[in-house]
Protein backbone atom coordinates (compact mmCIF):
# COMPACT_ATOMS: atom_id res chain seq x y z
CA UNK A 1 0.00 0.00 0.00
CA UNK A 2 1.68 3.71 -0.89
CA UNK A 3 0.31 4.97 2.52
CA UNK A 4 2.31 2.28 4.38
CA UNK A 5 5.26 4.53 4.83
CA UNK A 6 3.70 7.17 6.61
CA UNK A 7 2.36 5.32 9.14
CA UNK A 8 5.17 4.74 12.68
CA UNK A 9 5.45 2.99 15.47
CA UNK A 10 6.32 5.54 17.38
CA UNK A 11 3.73 8.59 15.86
CA UNK A 12 2.57 9.75 19.50
CA UNK A 13 5.74 9.57 21.70
CA UNK A 14 6.29 13.22 21.02
CA UNK A 15 2.59 14.04 20.88
CA UNK A 16 0.91 11.80 23.29
CA UNK A 17 3.51 9.58 24.98
CA UNK A 18 0.85 8.05 27.60
CA UNK A 19 -1.48 6.67 24.44
CA UNK A 20 -0.53 3.29 23.95
CA UNK A 21 -0.17 2.64 28.21
CA UNK A 22 -3.41 3.90 28.33
CA UNK A 23 -5.08 1.95 25.75
CA UNK A 24 -3.36 -1.32 27.11
CA UNK A 25 -4.70 -0.91 30.84
CA UNK A 26 -8.66 -0.09 29.50
CA UNK A 27 -8.19 -2.66 27.22
CA UNK A 28 -7.02 -5.34 30.29
CA UNK A 29 -9.82 -4.39 32.13
CA UNK A 30 -12.64 -5.28 29.59
CA UNK A 31 -11.18 -8.14 28.65
CA UNK A 32 -11.19 -9.16 32.52
CA UNK A 33 -13.95 -8.23 33.10
CA UNK A 34 -15.52 -10.45 29.98
CA UNK A 35 -12.62 -12.64 28.16
CA UNK A 36 -14.80 -12.74 24.69
CA UNK A 37 -13.86 -9.17 24.29
CA UNK A 38 -10.42 -9.96 23.11
CA UNK A 39 -11.94 -11.85 20.30
CA UNK A 40 -14.80 -8.86 19.61
CA UNK A 41 -11.87 -6.08 19.66
CA UNK A 42 -9.57 -8.36 17.32
CA UNK A 43 -12.76 -8.50 15.12
CA UNK A 44 -13.45 -4.94 15.23
CA UNK A 45 -10.57 -3.72 13.84
CA UNK A 46 -10.97 -6.37 10.88
CA UNK A 47 -14.35 -5.41 10.13
CA UNK A 48 -12.95 -2.02 10.15
CA UNK A 49 -10.05 -2.44 7.63
CA UNK A 50 -12.30 -4.46 5.36
CA UNK A 51 -14.61 -1.25 4.46
CA UNK A 52 -12.85 1.95 2.91
CA UNK A 53 -9.55 0.82 4.87
CA UNK A 54 -8.62 1.03 8.63
CA UNK A 55 -10.39 4.48 9.16
CA UNK A 56 -12.85 3.84 12.26
CA UNK A 57 -15.79 4.18 9.55
CA UNK A 58 -17.17 1.20 11.54
CA UNK A 59 -17.58 3.13 14.83
CA UNK A 60 -20.17 5.94 13.34
CA UNK A 61 -23.61 6.21 14.22
CA UNK A 62 -26.64 6.90 11.85
CA UNK A 63 -27.25 10.61 11.38
CA UNK A 64 -28.62 13.04 9.07
CA UNK A 65 -25.10 12.17 7.11
CA UNK A 66 -24.11 8.93 8.06
CA UNK A 67 -25.41 5.96 7.04
CA UNK A 68 -24.26 3.16 9.63
CA UNK A 69 -21.74 0.22 8.53
CA UNK A 70 -23.68 -0.83 12.06
CA UNK A 71 -26.27 -1.85 10.36
CA UNK A 72 -24.41 -3.90 7.39
CA UNK A 73 -25.87 -7.92 7.46
CA UNK A 74 -22.27 -9.18 8.82
CA UNK A 75 -22.24 -6.54 11.40
CA UNK A 76 -25.96 -5.94 13.22
CA UNK A 77 -26.32 -8.36 16.14
CA UNK A 78 -22.86 -9.57 15.64
CA UNK A 79 -20.02 -7.14 16.00
CA UNK A 80 -19.32 -5.97 19.44
CA UNK A 81 -17.12 -3.99 21.72
CA UNK A 82 -18.29 0.06 20.43
CA UNK A 83 -18.59 0.57 24.13
CA UNK A 84 -14.95 -0.50 24.86
CA UNK A 85 -13.54 1.64 22.44
CA UNK A 86 -16.16 4.55 23.48
CA UNK A 87 -14.63 4.29 26.62
CA UNK A 88 -10.69 3.93 25.82
CA UNK A 89 -11.09 7.17 23.57
CA UNK A 90 -12.48 9.08 26.26
CA UNK A 91 -9.98 8.18 28.48
CA UNK A 92 -7.28 8.74 26.01
CA UNK A 93 -9.01 12.27 25.90
CA UNK A 94 -8.42 13.38 28.57
CA UNK A 95 -4.47 12.83 28.59
CA UNK A 96 -4.39 14.46 25.15
CA UNK A 97 -6.90 16.14 23.66
CA UNK A 98 -7.40 15.75 19.65
CA UNK A 99 -4.60 13.85 19.07
CA UNK A 100 -5.10 10.17 18.83
CA UNK A 101 -7.10 8.55 15.90
CA UNK A 102 -10.10 6.15 17.02
CA UNK A 103 -8.81 3.69 13.87
CA UNK A 104 -5.14 3.73 15.78
CA UNK A 105 -7.38 3.16 19.04
CA UNK A 106 -8.77 -0.11 17.05
CA UNK A 107 -5.14 -0.95 16.28
CA UNK A 108 -3.79 -0.90 18.88
CA UNK A 109 -6.87 -2.53 20.95
CA UNK A 110 -6.41 -5.46 18.78
CA UNK A 111 -3.04 -6.20 18.91
CA UNK A 112 -3.60 -5.56 23.43
CA UNK A 113 -6.54 -7.68 23.24
CA UNK A 114 -4.67 -10.99 21.56
CA UNK A 115 -2.28 -10.30 24.70
CA UNK A 116 -4.36 -10.22 27.24
CA UNK A 117 -5.56 -13.44 26.24
CA UNK A 118 -1.99 -15.12 25.85
CA UNK A 119 -1.83 -14.46 22.34
CA UNK A 120 0.93 -13.05 19.79
CA UNK A 121 2.07 -9.49 20.06
CA UNK A 122 3.31 -7.20 17.50
CA UNK A 123 4.48 -3.47 16.98
CA UNK A 124 1.44 -1.38 15.16
CA UNK A 125 1.85 0.93 13.10
CA UNK A 126 0.39 4.36 13.52
CA UNK A 127 -0.81 7.74 12.52
CA UNK A 128 -4.17 6.50 10.77
CA UNK A 129 -6.92 9.27 10.85
CA UNK A 130 -10.75 8.89 10.78
CA UNK A 131 -12.89 8.73 8.11
CA UNK A 132 -15.60 11.05 7.65
CA UNK A 133 -17.84 8.96 5.41
CA UNK A 134 -18.88 5.49 6.12
CA UNK A 135 -19.31 2.54 3.99
CA UNK A 136 -22.27 0.74 4.29
CA UNK A 137 -22.99 -0.45 1.18
CA UNK A 138 -19.75 -1.54 1.24
CA UNK A 139 -19.56 -3.73 4.00
CA UNK A 140 -22.22 -5.58 2.40
CA UNK A 141 -19.56 -6.69 -0.39
CA UNK A 142 -16.31 -6.63 1.25
CA UNK A 143 -16.84 -8.63 4.74
CA UNK A 144 -16.38 -12.42 4.41
CA UNK A 145 -19.89 -14.29 5.22
CA UNK A 146 -20.06 -17.55 7.57
CA UNK A 147 -21.07 -19.05 4.02
CA UNK A 148 -18.57 -18.68 2.18
CA UNK A 149 -16.45 -21.01 -0.01
CA UNK A 150 -12.80 -21.05 -0.31
CA UNK A 151 -12.47 -19.60 -3.82
CA UNK A 152 -14.72 -16.41 -2.50
CA UNK A 153 -12.65 -15.94 0.88
CA UNK A 154 -9.55 -15.86 -1.35
CA UNK A 155 -10.61 -13.36 -3.74
CA UNK A 156 -12.33 -11.19 -0.88
CA UNK A 157 -9.01 -11.46 1.18
CA UNK A 158 -7.08 -10.95 -2.40
CA UNK A 159 -8.42 -7.76 -3.13
CA UNK A 160 -7.35 -6.46 0.20
CA UNK A 161 -3.98 -7.38 -0.52
CA UNK A 162 -3.67 -10.61 1.75
CA UNK A 163 -2.52 -13.90 0.42
CA UNK A 164 -4.07 -17.14 1.79
CA UNK A 165 -1.63 -17.65 3.96
CA UNK A 166 -2.34 -14.52 5.83
CA UNK A 167 -6.56 -15.75 5.06
CA UNK A 168 -5.87 -18.76 7.09
CA UNK A 169 -3.61 -17.33 9.89
CA UNK A 170 -6.37 -14.13 10.70
CA UNK A 171 -8.82 -17.11 10.18
CA UNK A 172 -6.63 -18.89 13.25
CA UNK A 173 -8.06 -15.93 15.82
CA UNK A 174 -11.33 -18.52 15.73
CA UNK A 175 -9.66 -20.04 18.27
CA UNK A 176 -11.30 -17.67 20.71
CA UNK A 177 -14.75 -16.53 20.75
CA UNK A 178 -18.22 -17.34 19.90
CA UNK A 179 -20.58 -17.30 17.21
CA UNK A 180 -24.63 -17.08 17.06
CA UNK A 181 -26.45 -20.15 16.51
CA UNK A 182 -28.18 -18.51 13.28
CA UNK A 183 -24.50 -18.60 11.74
CA UNK A 184 -24.00 -22.47 12.51
CA UNK A 185 -27.14 -24.13 12.28
CA UNK A 186 -27.15 -25.47 8.20
CA UNK A 187 -23.99 -26.67 9.11
CA UNK A 188 -24.40 -28.85 12.37
CA UNK A 189 -28.22 -29.90 10.56
CA UNK A 190 -26.96 -30.79 7.00
CA UNK A 191 -25.08 -34.01 7.75
CA UNK A 192 -22.32 -33.47 5.29
CA UNK A 193 -19.49 -35.37 4.74
CA UNK A 194 -17.13 -32.20 6.12
CA UNK A 195 -18.41 -32.26 9.66
CA UNK A 196 -17.50 -34.83 12.77
CA UNK A 197 -21.25 -36.57 13.82
CA UNK A 198 -20.67 -36.10 17.52
CA UNK A 199 -19.64 -32.73 16.93
CA UNK A 200 -22.63 -32.07 14.93
CA UNK A 201 -24.86 -33.49 17.60
CA UNK A 202 -23.25 -31.38 20.70
CA UNK A 203 -23.61 -28.34 18.88
CA UNK A 204 -27.51 -28.75 18.20
CA UNK A 205 -27.96 -29.32 21.82
CA UNK A 206 -27.91 -24.93 21.88
CA UNK A 207 -29.01 -24.64 18.28
CA UNK A 208 -32.40 -25.75 17.45
CA UNK A 209 -33.15 -26.92 13.53
CA UNK A 210 -36.08 -24.01 13.24
CA UNK A 211 -35.23 -21.24 12.12
CA UNK A 212 -36.00 -17.92 14.82
CA UNK A 213 -35.71 -20.64 17.51
CA UNK A 214 -32.12 -19.98 19.78
CA UNK A 215 -30.82 -18.11 16.73
CA UNK A 216 -28.78 -15.78 19.20
CA UNK A 217 -27.23 -18.65 21.28
CA UNK A 218 -23.89 -18.58 21.09
CA UNK A 219 -21.27 -21.41 20.78
CA UNK A 220 -17.49 -21.37 21.23
CA UNK A 221 -16.14 -21.46 17.90
CA UNK A 222 -13.29 -23.42 19.05
CA UNK A 223 -15.03 -26.86 21.12
CA UNK A 224 -11.51 -27.76 23.05
CA UNK A 225 -9.75 -24.40 24.36
CA UNK A 226 -12.78 -21.63 23.70
CA UNK A 227 -10.43 -18.79 26.11
CA UNK A 228 -6.87 -19.44 24.68
CA UNK A 229 -5.42 -18.11 21.90
CA UNK A 230 -3.62 -20.87 20.79
CA UNK A 231 -3.55 -23.72 17.56
CA UNK A 232 -6.23 -25.57 18.85
CA UNK A 233 -8.81 -24.47 15.61
CA UNK A 234 -6.08 -25.36 13.54
CA UNK A 235 -6.60 -29.27 15.41
CA UNK A 236 -10.14 -29.25 14.95
CA UNK A 237 -10.74 -28.17 11.35
CA UNK A 238 -8.66 -31.45 10.82
CA UNK A 239 -11.02 -33.07 12.58
CA UNK A 240 -13.62 -31.65 10.91
CA UNK A 241 -15.07 -29.64 13.82
CA UNK A 242 -14.74 -26.38 12.39
CA UNK A 243 -17.97 -24.35 13.61
CA UNK A 244 -18.28 -22.01 10.76
CA UNK A 245 -18.49 -23.28 7.10
CA UNK A 246 -16.25 -20.91 6.18
CA UNK A 247 -13.92 -22.39 8.78
CA UNK A 248 -13.98 -25.56 7.60
CA UNK A 249 -13.34 -24.76 4.04
CA UNK A 250 -10.01 -23.97 4.71
CA UNK A 251 -9.32 -27.85 5.54
CA UNK A 252 -11.97 -29.48 2.72
CA UNK A 253 -9.30 -30.48 0.01
CA UNK A 254 -8.11 -27.45 -1.32
CA UNK A 255 -4.88 -25.41 -1.95
CA UNK A 256 -4.98 -24.17 2.25
CA UNK A 257 -5.15 -27.59 3.38
CA UNK A 258 -1.31 -27.44 4.02
CA UNK A 259 -1.13 -24.11 5.40
CA UNK A 260 -3.32 -25.84 8.06
CA UNK A 261 -2.05 -28.68 8.81
CA UNK A 262 0.96 -26.80 9.24
CA UNK A 263 -0.08 -24.27 11.87
CA UNK A 264 -1.66 -27.53 13.68
CA UNK A 265 1.57 -28.52 14.06
CA UNK A 266 3.41 -25.39 14.73
CA UNK A 267 2.27 -22.88 17.38
CA UNK A 268 4.94 -21.09 17.22
CA UNK A 269 4.40 -20.68 12.98
CA UNK A 270 0.85 -19.55 13.44
CA UNK A 271 1.87 -16.99 16.34
CA UNK A 272 4.18 -15.29 14.43
CA UNK A 273 2.26 -15.37 10.42
CA UNK A 274 -0.88 -14.36 12.54
CA UNK A 275 0.98 -11.32 13.88
CA UNK A 276 2.71 -10.37 10.62
CA UNK A 277 -0.93 -10.79 8.68
CA UNK A 278 -2.34 -8.53 11.41
CA UNK A 279 0.40 -5.81 10.62
CA UNK A 280 -0.64 -6.07 7.02
CA UNK A 281 -4.56 -5.42 7.80
CA UNK A 282 -3.83 -2.56 9.83
CA UNK A 283 -2.17 -0.85 6.61
CA UNK A 284 -5.20 -1.15 4.55
CA UNK A 285 -5.69 1.75 2.90
CA UNK A 286 -5.50 3.95 5.97
CA UNK A 287 -6.07 7.90 5.78
CA UNK A 288 -3.14 9.90 6.36
CA UNK A 289 -1.65 13.32 6.52
CA UNK A 290 -4.33 15.74 6.38
CA UNK A 291 -7.15 13.15 5.06
CA UNK A 292 -9.81 12.77 7.28
CA UNK A 293 -9.96 14.19 10.35
CA UNK A 294 -9.45 13.19 14.22
CA UNK A 295 -12.99 12.57 16.02
CA UNK A 296 -13.48 13.92 19.28
CA UNK A 297 -16.18 11.02 19.63
CA UNK A 298 -15.61 7.90 17.82
CA UNK A 299 -18.85 7.35 16.80
CA UNK A 300 -19.63 10.56 15.18
CA UNK A 301 -17.77 13.07 12.71
CA UNK A 302 -16.73 16.31 14.25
Amino acid sequence: MPCEAQLSSSFYDNTCPKALSTIRTAVRTAVSRERRMAASLIRLHFHDCFVQGCDASILLNDSSSIQSEKNAPNNLNSVRGYDVIDDVKSEVESICPGIVSCADILAVAARDASVAVSGPTWTVNLGRRDSTTSGLSQAATNLPNFSDGLDRLISLFGSKGLSERDMVALSGSHTIGQARCVTFRDRIYDNGTDIDAGFASTRRRRCPATSGDGDDNIAALDLVTPNSFDNNYFKNLIQKKGLLQSDQVLFSGGSTDSIVTGYSKSPSTFSSDFASAMVKMGNIEPLTGSAGEIRKLCSAIN
